[in-house]
């Protein structure tokens, strides 16, 4: 649920493994709302709750999913089968591609004329302004039908200049939407972009249902650059096809990707680097083991506030709070005690504690260069390699990370943080037997660690081993009967299996207990999924949104709350107020992935209001398919 908890079950979309290349960074919430919109085409616009999580290895989210998943991942083979799978996914989609190229440039397919038939160019009706007002409305049609009939002819023989010549004279005699879209066709096969805006303009003034002079416009927008009014168009394109058209729905997926794009990277040119909330702090700092500060540093020790030392000790103080002042105060004093100097033992620690906060702030360069100085000055500092290793993973280097486990592991092969985090990236990369290997390996050297016994369940449970895993979280509760995490992810599994009374009774727990320990800190993460609970148990979008509401007034930068918040009231159909929610989770998103992933929500979000007010006859139709199947699974 944040960063560095364990991870509780996918919900709602099945985790693609394959997406993970080198290339590609891990997931976030919005990577698995997008994943869920792909499987999903007519709720693209009309999306139920999420459950969202974070590994240890980077942000990765997963919507909810049916009891299902966790029976199927005990079933997933690295095979030859599934490559083969893959290979012919891949070819289809490539068709797809052609096949939607192909409906873009074609004019629309000569029909069965039985009174009318080709004509020579010789016997072609000359037509034109000045001759108009001679000919009888039938004499019209038939000189438009037979214009049409050459126009065809001719784009088929790629004279394009001439069809336009022969469709601009059927539309003369006769403002058909099918003559001015095909030749928007011709000027498509030309590249003139604007008039194939400007011919399929006409022909859905005549007929706003038109889907494929829609696609046209869209298409031809797209070359254009302007992307959101692309984007419109194939959204209505596949409102009226009710989401039957998987061409339509892919080139809305890709526009609104494109779209984020482009408003990502102007956020990100104008971004204030900054913590994200404090429950997301919290719990990337709790996924390492709890150890007492360095000999000399302690709470007790008398310190020059001014002197480096000083503000290590200083910063370590206000990190336990945590709070958004008190973690704001903790990277300032780490900051400042390097820029004071004079270390000594301590500067590798110094660095360490810097780049945590940078790399939290989003600085993924300055962190890699601080941790990177951290693990030359001392290279017994294990945790340096592991958080190394947890940044190169989310920036999508798989084998750097890799690397610097096993540079760990040649340190000091009985530190229990090692596998607890090298776990982690097997989890996330679907190598779920590794994963289970390591956390008990975790559990091995440091029974006392929480998060590897619960991570350790849930690893189970995404195996398909659910009595094992149940009997994990059960012996675990025993074991930590004080600690609210445990209850929190125990629900989740019951939330899971629809076991929504018992769920609830476990998210009770763990936020009783978290106001009991944490008053003033307390997470959050309990809260919403107890409004998930409610939402799918219930439909009770009234609980569930004062549920998220008190999420967010203890922790108003909680993006799981914000992005919780926006799916309930696109949910109950309040656009305009989802929209609001689904920008203010772009503005508290860390990477760049995670920034157009959320501005793609978004974006989603502010074309179905542009629908409604564009198409007002669609709008009805999409709300009739959203209250048919966006309700809870």
């Amino acid at each position: 649920m944040s960063q560095n908890a364990p991870i509780p079950p996918a919900r709602g979309t099945t985790l693609d493994i394959t997406s993970l290349t080198p290339e590609a960074p891990p997931a976030s919430i919005w990577d698995r709302m997008s994943t869920w919109v792909t499987e999903n085409k007519t709720v693209v616009y009309t999306i139920a709750g999420a459950a969202v999580i974070v590994t240890g290895a980077g942000v990765v989210y997963y919507l909810n999913n049916t009891r299902e998943e966790a029976k199927a991942e005990e079933k997933r083979r690295a095979s030859k089968k599934e490559r083969r799978k893959a290979k012919q996914e891949k070819e289809k989609e490539d068709k797809e591609k052609d096949t939607v190229l192909r409906e873009t440039t074609e004019p629309e397919p000569k029909k069965k004329q039985p009174s009318v038939e080709a004509v020579s160019a010789e016997e072609l009706p000359q037509v034109d302004e000045t001759t108009l007002d001679s000919l009888s409305d039938q004499e019209r049609k038939e000189y438009s039908t037979k214009l049409k009939i050459a126009g065809n002819k001719a784009y088929g023989d790629k004279s394009y200049n001439e069809a336009i010549d022969l469709y601009g004279k059927a539309i003369l005699c006769k403002p058909d939407p099918i003559f001015y879209s095909n030749r928007a066709a011709c000027y498509n096969a030309l590249g003139e972009w604007d008039k194939v805006v400007e011919d399929t303009t006409a022909a859905i003034a005549l007929d706003s249902e038109y889907v494929k002079a829609l696609n046209r416009r869209a298409n031809a927008y797209e070359h254009l650059e302007q992307y959101s009014e692309a984007l419109l168009d194939y959204t209505a394109s596949c409102i009226i096809d009710s989401f039957r058209n998987d061409q339509s729905a892919q080139s809305v997926e890709r526009l609104l990707k494109k779209v984020a794009e482009a408003k990502a990277k102007i956020i990100l040119d104008n971004k204030e680097k900054r913590l994200p909330s404090p429950t997301f702090v919290t719990n990337y700092l709790q996924s390492f083991r709890t150890s007492p500060p360095p000999a000399g540093l302690e709470e007790t020790a008398e310190l020059d506030e001014d002197s480096g030392k000083g503000q290590l000790k200083a910063g370590l103080i206000a990190m336990t709070s945590r709070t958004s002042e008190g973690f704001e105060k903790a990277s300032s004093c780490f900051d400042k005690a390097l820029e004071l100097g004079n270390l000594g033992d301590y500067e590798a620690f110094a660095f360490n504690m810097r780049g945590t906060f940078r790399y939290l702030r989003g600085e993924n360069a300055d962190a890699l260069e601080d941790l990177s100085t951290s693990v030359k000055l001392q290279p017994a500092l294990t945790q340096s390699f592991i958080k190394r290793a947890s940044m190169h993973l989310e920036l999508g280097n798989r084998e750097a990370a890799a690397n610097d486990f096993e540079q760990a592991m040649e340190q000091n092969r009985e530190d229990p943080d090692i596998y607890y985090h090298r776990a982690q990236l097997h989890f996330i990369l679907g190598e779920f037997a590794e994963a289970a290997k390591d956390y008990q390996k975790s559990i091995d050297l440091d029974r006392e660690f929480i998060f590897s016994h619960i991570q350790l369940g849930v690893t189970q449970y995404k195996m398909g081993s659910i009595a094992s895993s149940m009997a994990t979280f059960r012996r675990t509760i025993k074991n930590f009967d004080k600690v609210p995490d445990v209850y929190n992810y125990y629900g989740e599994l019951l939330l899971d299996q629809q076991k929504y009374q018992e769920a609830i009774e476990k998210f009770d727990t763990a936020v009783e207990m978290e106001k009991q320990s944490k008053p003033l800190g307390m997470n959050v993460l309990p809260l919403i999924n107890k409004a998930l609970a409610l939402f799918q148990w219930k439909q009770d979008f009234q609980e569930a949104e004062k549920l998220c509401q008190k999420a967010l007034t203890i922790d108003p930068e909680c993006d799981i709350a914000v992005a919780t918040m926006a799916q309930l009231l696109l949910q109950q159909g309040k656009v305009t107020e989802a929209l609001k929610y689904f920008e203010r989770a772009a503005e508290l998103s860390r990477t760049e992935a995670e920034i157009i992933n959320a501005l793609s929500y978004a974006e989603a979000t502010r074309t179905q209001l542009e629908v409604q007010e564009k198409y007002p006859e669609l709008a009805s139709r999409l709300q009739g398919m959203g209250g048919a199947i966006g309700g809870p699974r």
